[in-house]
Formats: structure tokens, C-alpha cells, sequence
């Protein structure tokens, strides 16, 4: 056993059961932000442990909200879902998820996570959320503030509704607004800072009316967020990363106000997004990302950081953009990765499955520090290929504060949503490596 490999064992502890996390469960409980990532958006088993870890810090340890990787209204249609009584099943609320991949959150293991949040609101005055911090949702926000504004003030709705029409040539098709930009470089910008001007100005003179405001001024930054986020993608200093992220932690930070000083927040993302960008080498490119920039902003003991991977199995995710959904094989982990070394831990461990506690290894000299290849499955994935381009240099101990290791894992169960193929595919233009 080298000394990376020794370094790993010291910090492990196996995990078979629910009962397991307890010593992981004791690091988060107090922690005002806790994200748990996924190293692709299509494994079973990183939904069902990331349900049971977010099910104990809710129903014991007071946590508000869970925020995921995913747009605000579908969210917010689920976030509505789980809070009020009515017919609506939960079939019936996943259909809200009609952008690909729709699996990433149309599926069996995501629907029993929500009923799950829905038993539990039915027994509390203080209900759980649920959000999206995405910024994808260019049009669908467009006709959110529209209709938010529609039950507060008509006149203000109507000036949105002049507003945005600038954005009504392109047919509510997002791909099509962003390579209009290469012809008309200004856009709809004014437009969509303007109404977001208007809507921060806003005296709203019912308080009965305060769900409507913030849900229509959340839609309001997205439609500015997203209208910068496209603009970038189709300029010569592509920035679009940053802007997307820097909106989550933007999204993330108003959730945390909303529901009060207290406000303990649940994150789902994709470890690219959760993992520290200063612990890979994103931070060679330029680029940032929401554990990172939410350690920065409140402080690395009020932010917990768990990471997910696997050794091999299968997943669902795609061939191409836009392209149905599969399962596919995942191979064996790349020689001397991360996952490959954890492999190869499990016999001294006694378990296929365990996971390591880094808050402890802050000594520069620990192997921990050292970078390794550790695998980004996105939801575009070539198994064949699978050795080539997808392990981002990491420093286990910088980039995390927890890792959840599942020798072998399974392709999650999709239910089939019709998607709209007007609407850029979610981790666009990333998704070889989210």
C-alpha cells in the first residue's frame, strides 16, 4: 500500500447501511450549506445516498431547503408540488422536466426523494423547499414574470410584456436567440435589464402578493443571467462557466435570506460544480464554481463539500446531444486514478463501498494534497473513450470535505418525459464533463 493509498485508508470508514453515516452525518449536521455531488447525472446509487444523507439533515437537523442542479421554474412547479395538497401526482409534477436530459430529473429514484419531502411538509408549519439555482430557462422565466406579474400589477405585466417581445422572433427557441448574436451583437440586453431595474424598485403594496414578487424578480435575474450566459457562449473570450456558476451562488445566497438567518441549505449537484474549483485545474483555465465560491463567500466551516464517485458499472446518459438516452457501460477506472486507488482499497476496508472524512487532513505534507485523474461522466459519454479526456487533475483533500466511494454502481431508472428540442440541453455547452 503506498502512502497515498494509506492516507486514504486512515480517513475511511465502510458503508453498508443508513446506520453507517452516522460519523458523516455528525460533520454536516451543523454546517449552513451542505452539497453532495455526483460524478455523473445518471447513477442510482448517488441519487438514493444523496436522499437518505438529505433526509436525516431535514427531518433531524433543521435543514430549510434543497437547491439542485436544474431551472427554476420546473423547480419551483416541484417546490409547489411537495408543499400544498392536491391531485397532482408525482408522475404528473416530473413532466415539468421536459428539457434534456430530461432523465437528470425524471427518474424512479428522484420521484421517491419528492414524496418523501411531501410526507414530511404534511406534518410541519414550516415547509421544505425546493429550488433550482440553473440558468437555462431563458424563455420560460420570460412568461413566468409575465404571469407573476399578471396577479400583482397589470400595468408593470404589460410593460414586460413590451419588453420581452424583443425576444418573440426567435420562437421561444433559445439556440436560435444565441446565434442571432453573431448578426445583431446587442441583443435583447437592455431589455432584460430593464425589467429587472423595475421589479428591484418595486414597492409591492399587497404583502399577501410576496410569493408572486419573488418568484417573478427570480425569474427576472434569470432572464438576465441567461441572456448574458448565451452571449458569452458565442463570443471569442467564452466566459459562460463562470457567468452559469456565479449565477447559482447568486440564486444560492438569496434562497439563504429568504428563508431566514437561520436557513440551512441542501445541494445537488454534479461534483463539478460542488467539488472546490481551487482543488483541480479549473483554476489554470480562469474558471470558478459553486463550492468554491460558496466557501469564498460563507466561510469553509459553514460549507460542507462531499463528493461522489465509482469504480464501474453503468449509466444512463447519451451518445449525443439531444440524442435517447441509454445505458451504457462504465468501465473499470483509468490506472492510478482516484476511483482505481479506492478500488483497490476495498479488501482492507472489508467493504465494496465506504467513504473518507478530509475536514481533518489540513496538513500540506499529506499525500491527500497530491493530484490525481478522477472521473467527470457527463451526459453526453463514450465509454470507449472513457480513458482519454475525462479525468480532471485533484486534490482530493483540497477539493472536498467528504467522499462517498460505491465500488460498482447501476444506470438509474428514467421516467419518460417528452423534452422540447427548442431548449439548450442542460450543461450546455459542457456536458462531456457535467
Amino acid at each position: 500500500m503506498n502512502e497515498y493509498s494509506r492516507a486514504m485508508f486512515e480517513h475511511s470508514h465502510p458503508l453498508r447501511s443508513t446506520e453507517d453515516l452516522s460519523n458523516l452525518i455528525k460533520v454536516l449536521s451543523d454546517k449552513r450549506v451542505v452539497m453532495l455531488g455526483e460524478s455523473s447525472h445518471g447513477t442510482s446509487e448517488f441519487y438514493d445516498w444523496r436522499k437518505r444523507i438529505s433526509l436525516e439533515l431535514i427531518r433531524n437537523h433543521g435543514f430549510s431547503f434543497v437547491a439542485v442542479e436544474g431551472d427554476w421554474p420546473p423547480c419551483e412547479k416541484i417546490n409547489q408540488y411537495i408543499k400544498k395538497d392536491h391531485d397532482l401526482s408525482v408522475w404528473q409534477a416530473l413532466k415539468a422536466f421536459d428539457r434534456w436530459p430530461t432523465w437528470m430529473w425524471a427518474n424512479l429514484e428522484f420521484s421517491d426523494f419528492l414524496l418523501e419531502l411531501k410526507r414530511i411538509n404534511m406534518n410541519r408549519p414550516i415547509k421544505v423547499g425546493f429550488h433550482g439555482l440553473d440558468l437555462y430557462s431563458l424563455m420560460d422565466s420570460i412568461d413566468e414574470v409575465i404571469n407573476s406579474l399578471d396577479k400583482i400589477d397589470l400595468k408593470l405585466a404589460n410593460e414586460a410584456r413590451r419588453k420581452y417581445s424583443c425576444f418573440s422572433p426567435f420562437r421561444r427557441n433559445e439556440k436560435e436567440y444565441a446565434r442571432s448574436l453573431f448578426l445583431m451583437p446587442e441583443g435583447c440586453k437592455d431589455e432584460a435589464i430593464s425589467i429587472l431595474g423595475l421589479l428591484l424598485n418595486y414597492k409591492l403594496s399587497d404583502p399577501t402578493q410576496e410569493a408572486h414578487l419573488f418568484n417573478a424578480l427570480q425569474n427576472a435575474r434569470i432572464v438576465r443571467a441567461a441572456e448574458i450566459y448565451y452571449r458569452a457562449m458565442v463570443s471569442i473570450n467564452n466566459n459562460s462557466w463562470n457567468i452559469r456558476d456565479q449565477h447559482m451562488m447568486d440564486t444560492l445566497d438569496i434562497l439563504l435570506q429568504k428563508y431566514g438567518k437561520d436557513a440551512k441549505a441542501i445541494i445537488w449537484e454534479h461534483n463539478s460544480h460542488i467539488g472546490d474549483y481551487r482543488g483541480t485545474d479549473m483554476v489554470l483555465q480562469g474558471q470558478v464554481n459553486l463550492g468554491g465560491l460558496a466557501r469564498e463567500k460563507l466561510g469553509e466551516k459553514n460549507v460542507a463539500l462531499v463528493g461522489f464517485g465509482s469504480f464501474t458499472g453503468t449509466v444512463m446518459a447519451s451518445r449525443a446531444w439531444d440524442g435517447p438516452f441509454q445505458t451504457l457501460p462504465v468501465p473499470e477506472a483509468r490506472h492510478q486514478s482516484i476511483e482505481a486507488l479506492m478500488h483497490e482499497l476495498t479488501v482492507s476496508i472489508g467493504s465494496p463501498d465506504f467513504f473518507l472524512l478530509l475536514l481533518d487532513v489540513s496538513n500540506p505534507s499529506s499525500p491527500l494534497i497530491e493530484f490525481k485523474g478522477h472521473r467527470a461522466i457527463g451526459v453526453v459519454y463514450h465509454p470507449n473513450f472513457d480513458r482519454r479526456g475525462i479525468y480532471v487533475p485533484t486534490s482530493l483533500s483540497r477539493r472536498y470535505d467528504a467522499f462517498i466511494f460505491l465500488d460498482e454502481t447501476h444506470a438509474l431508472t428514467p421516467i419518460t418525459v417528452g423534452f422540447d428540442p427548442r431548449k439548450l440541453p442542460d450543461s450546455f455547452p459542457y456536458g462531456s464533463r457535467i
